[in-house]
């Protein structure tokens, strides 16, 4: 029976799931097993796992139903004491497995073992540096305020520990891993493992427009994680409920198509101040928000997008 069983949900998956299979093979800690579970893929993913011969490797089809359900899924076939989720996308360093499962060995009372992210382009080029966070023990005031582990690829988790909370709620889109997170934080401890280990892929999908339905779904999340939360920890709501906001105001000028996202960036911005009014005082983020806003709410799309851009490869 492997120590680890490693879930990968796959839909349209052609383009990267050899690279990202090839990272988990080049892991130092081999005692695993790979829960491939295809969500209703209409290219060549399976036609591309079927080349693969490795014994470790296991494939599930399914009817697409999302990455939530896929997940559980791969949950419910897992053999391994010890769960990681890897996106079809995403990449890992190839001692990710051994020093997470060392982290959590030599820590019995944490039941996930989390590392530092990076964030790379379509074409696995280093973007910049992402999460660096390296909070152990109790982390639920800090995730409360923050998802620090920032992605399901990122995690060590004992399988005891999933099933106690119920796994991926399949009610949630969007914020589903932070939930994630953030039920097992109310219950268990985590220990950091201090050093990048898990590569994000940033595509030209992955700043989602609906803004609306990512708010509804967070507000949801945050909502519920507070009613769980101790009464020691709920002065951190307001603070949470403005960092929120001010993520979506600038989430909804990130794609900026039109008036409408604009509108958006300004009603979100609008909550945020009334929420916390000391936000004034950091003059800078204000100042930026407002004149992207104005940039989208003035100018043409193509040359608000132009503006905008030049403005960030200004900033970076």
């Amino acid at each position: 029976m492997p120590l680890i069983s490693i879930i990968i949900p796959l839909y349209n998956s052609e383009k990267t799931i050899l690279e990202t299979l090839k990272s988990v093979f080049q892991q130092t800690f081999s005692d695993f097993e790979i829960i491939a579970v295809n969500d209703g893929s209409k290219d060549s993913t399976l036609d591309i796992l079927a080349t693969i011969k490795d014994p470790r490797l296991k494939v599930f089809s399914y009817p697409n139903t999302g990455i939530s359900p896929s997940r559980n899924r791969g949950i419910s076939h897992a053999e391994g004491e010890f769960i990681a989720f890897l996106d079809h996308d995403d990449l890992w360093t190839p001692d990710k497995l051994e020093l997470q499962l060392k982290a959590l060995q030599e820590n019995p009372d944490a039941a996930i073992a989390y590392s530092w992210v990076d964030l790379i382009d379509e074409s696995s080029q280093f973007i910049r540096p992402h999460t660096r966070y390296s909070v152990s023990g109790d982390t639920l005031p800090k995730l409360l305020l923050d998802n620090i582990i920032h992605t399901a690829s990122n995690p060590l988790i004992r399988k005891s520990a999933l099933m106690e909370v119920g796994g991926f709620d399949e009610s949630v889109f969007g914020p589903e891993d932070w939930d994630l997170f953030l039920r097992l934080a109310t219950r268990y401890h985590f220990v950091a493992v201090p050093r990048t280990q898990v590569l994000f892929r940033m595509t030209a999908t992955s700043a989602s427009t609906n803004i609306a339905r990512q708010e509804t779904q967070i507000l949801k999340v945050i909502e519920r994680a507070f009613s769980q939360a101790p009464e020691s920890l709920q002065h951190l709501r307001k603070r949470t409920i403005t960092k929120i906001y001010m993520y979506l105001t600038f989430k909804a000028l990130e794609v900026p198509s039109g008036r409408q996202n604009g509108l958006v960036a300004a009603r979100c911005l609008w909550i945020a101040v009334k929420n916390d009014p000391t936000l004034l005082r950091q003059q800078k983020n204000i100042l930026v928000a407002l004149f992207k806003i104005a940039a989208v709410l003035i100018l043409p799309s193509q040359q608000a997008k132009e503006l905008l851009k030049k403005v960030k490869e200004l900033k970076s």
